[in-house]
């Protein structure tokens, strides 16, 4: 297992996918930094010498990831929640924050439903 940025890469998988395992890279990020490393992403972790993987290790370097990038977005939900703005209120009342419907959806942010004892038929 190779470790990069403080996290785990699996073994089986190809570089470009198991680059997105680390918390702020996704697939297009990933891309650009095997091209900047000139490795081939359907290369497999296991097969990756330690040159190449400190190559990737100092690439990544350059961008804002794991605890950096967590540590960042809390602090600009907190700062929302601070100045009280909607998306603060949104925020608080852990309701969805960018204009969803919740009448009938958002279930992953409210929580699982609870019936209403003695409702009138």
């Amino acid at each position: 297992m190779a470790r990069i940025a403080w996290v785990n890469l699996p073994n089986g998988k190809h570089v470009e996918i198991a680059l997105t395992y680390i918390y702020g890279i996704g697939r297009p990020m990933s891309n650009v930094i095997l091209e900047k490393v000139w490795i081939e992403k359907t290369r497999k972790i296991e097969t990756l010498s330690e040159d190449e993987l400190d190559k990737i290790r100092d690439e990544i370097k350059n961008f804002l990831v794991e605890w950096d990038l967590r540590r960042l977005v809390a602090g600009n939900i907190k700062r929302l929640q601070e100045i009280n703005c909607y998306r603060g209120q949104r925020h608080k009342k852990r309701l969805p924050v960018r204009g969803q419907n919740t009448k009938t959806n958002s279930r992953t942010r409210k929580g699982k439903s609870v019936a209403i004892a003695n409702k009138k038929k």
